[in-house]
């Protein structure tokens, strides 16, 4: 058996050099777009970025001669070690118990190079507790992956593969808002960069002309035109980032401890999320993809970094049918865990929507105990404070000011925006709801954002009752069921006061006892 001290050190790849070349790409196209703008002539304003570029170049090449030549990691049948730096040297050396997760990304240009780089969370929020090797072969990271993963006894799952990717999904890319702010975002980057290199985008021809044809055009005509653009071009550009995040995409199984989620076209990317530190899924549904019968599915887990990056890190299910979110939520969490999404709407003020079935042989289902009426008050006096009477308070003091056909915009938009804010505020009402199922606390809230949370009951950490004058003269509480995973806490909105402590010591029996009435 090989000893502790016999273990042999391993090293990073050498074509890492090669892959730090890879941000050059950006400067060097913003010179050859200046280029080309000022017919080969840049200023000395473009000269001073390309030396300033090449600075930098020989700078961060110089660090990467140092990190591929000071960096080198072995694992031992205990630790993970990884040795770097240079004037100040930095040795790490983590049990292997203590891995939760490994993840693998590649750039494109890693990607063409055969590299990978490889992130070992240990289940804290900083970056602090993630060990990272930048880069490896593809076949050697993973095999260090699986390394890093192996666990005495681990068996093969019986169904491995959860779920793969279907071209169908990519209608459900553009049911999202973003579909018009990544347009504005793009054109507002490119702004950004014309301008950085001493380009003045308002002065390039095309642009100065667009801008004054569409002044003097029919705005009645011109503005839903540019609408539709704008929407046309969204809609691409969401398919294109949806097919680049997801393709490929792979649920998986790798053995009976470990769930796996491998996706990316030009950035390939592997999330691995250990059985042992998952505490529920969360079924989100957008009022689009909502409309759209569409869903996509989170999984509630430790270990996946901070806030942050648990968000990007814990999707397991992109944008798909309904059906498919339910089924991807009944697998992960298993037979207890049920159809976490299949719960309709209720037909009436006042009563529990239906859901679908547990899971369970035998088990009869279990209905979302619908909250208050003052629930629906409370959101519908939200919406007319903040979405009605800012706006129509404005225009009135316009219109007293200036002239009084904005005091008639007043009043239309009144009349026109307070059955909207209703229609909303019913929709979120409908939404509430909160059940025990078996081992799963089940929460649902949301209306622009209706998120469907399954918990595990026994990873309840604590509760916390919040309350204002407002929320007590309504008698309704907000209480939060603090989690060591996902977002810390999940929140079960303007539930029955006198119903918020019971369905706690109900939930986690034993935690509010001594401060419930016996």
């Amino acid at each position: 058996m090989t000893t502790h001290a016999e273990t042999p050190w391993r090293t990073l790849s050498p074509r890492t050099l090669l892959a730090h070349c890879a941000w050059l790409g950006a400067p060097l196209g913003s010179f050859g777009l200046t280029l080309l703008a000022t017919g080969g002539h840049p200023g000395a304003r473009a000269w001073s970025t390309l030396g300033t570029v090449t600075a930098v170049f020989l700078v961060i090449t110089a660090a990467g001669l140092v990190t591929y030549r000071r960096t080198r990691y072995r694992v031992t049948p205990d630790a993970f070690e990884l040795h770097t730096g240079l004037f100040t040297r930095r040795v790490r050396s983590v049990p292997l118990h203590r891995i939760r997760n490994v993840d693998l990304t590649a750039n494109p240009v890693q990607r063409v190079l055969g590299l990978a780089v490889l992130r070992a969370g240990t289940g804290g929020g900083t970056r602090s507790a993630e060990l990272s090797l930048e880069a490896l072969t593809r076949p050697a990271a993973e095999r260090l992956r699986v390394e890093l993963l192996a666990r005495a006894g681990a068996v093969d799952a019986e169904d491995p593969v959860v779920s793969t990717a279907d071209p169908r999904w990519l209608r459900y890319a553009p049911l999202t808002f973003w579909i018009f702010g990544g347009v504005f975002a793009a054109v507002g980057a490119i702004w950004r960069v014309l301008d950085g290199v001493g380009i003045k985008p308002w002065r390039i021809g095309f642009v100065r002309h667009a801008f004054e044809e569409f002044g003097r055009s029919l705005l009645w005509l011109t503005v839903p035109l540019a609408l539709l653009v704008v929407t046309a071009l969204g809609a691409v550009g969401a398919m294109a980032l949806y097919a680049e995040n997801w393709w490929k995409y792979r649920l998986e199984w790798t053995d009976a401890a470990t769930l796996r989620v491998r996706r990316g076209m030009f950035t390939t990317r592997s999330v691995s999320i250990e059985r042992a530190r998952l505490r529920g899924v969360v079924l989100r549904e957008p009022m689009l993809l909502r409309a759209g019968g569409g869903a996509s599915v989170r999984a509630v887990a430790g270990g996946l970094g901070n806030r942050e990056e648990n968000r990007k890190r814990s999707v397991i299910l992109p944008p798909a049918p309904k059906s498919e979110a339910e089924r991807v939520c009944t697998h992960v969490l298993g037979q207890q865990g049920g159809r976490t999404g299949q719960m309709g709407q209720t037909g009436q003020m006042g009563q529990t929507g239906q859901t679908g079935q547990t899971g369970q042989a035998g088990q009869k289902e279990v209905p979302l105990t619908a909250h208050p009426r003052a629930a629906l008050r409370r959101r519908f006096v939200r919406g007319l404070l903040w979405a009605v009477a800012p706006v129509t308070v404005a225009l009135a003091v316009l219109g007293a000011l200036l002239t009084p056909v904005l005091l008639y915009c007043a009043a239309a938009y009144a009349v026109l925006a307070a059955p909207v804010v209703h229609a909303l505020a019913r929709d979120a009402y409908r939404s509430l709801g909160h059940a025990l199922r078996g081992n799963w606390l089940v929460i649902r809230s949301g209306t622009f954002q209706r998120e469907t949370v399954t918990l595990d009951r026994s990873s309840v950490l604590a509760w916390t009752f919040t309350d204002t004058p407002f929320s007590r003269r309504a008698g309704v509480v907000t209480a939060t069921a603090a989690v060591a995973a996902g977002e810390d806490g999940y929140r079960i909105r303007d539930m029955a006061a006198t119903e918020a402590a019971g369905f706690a010591d109900a939930a986690v029996p034993g935690m509010l006892r001594e401060f419930l009435d016996i």
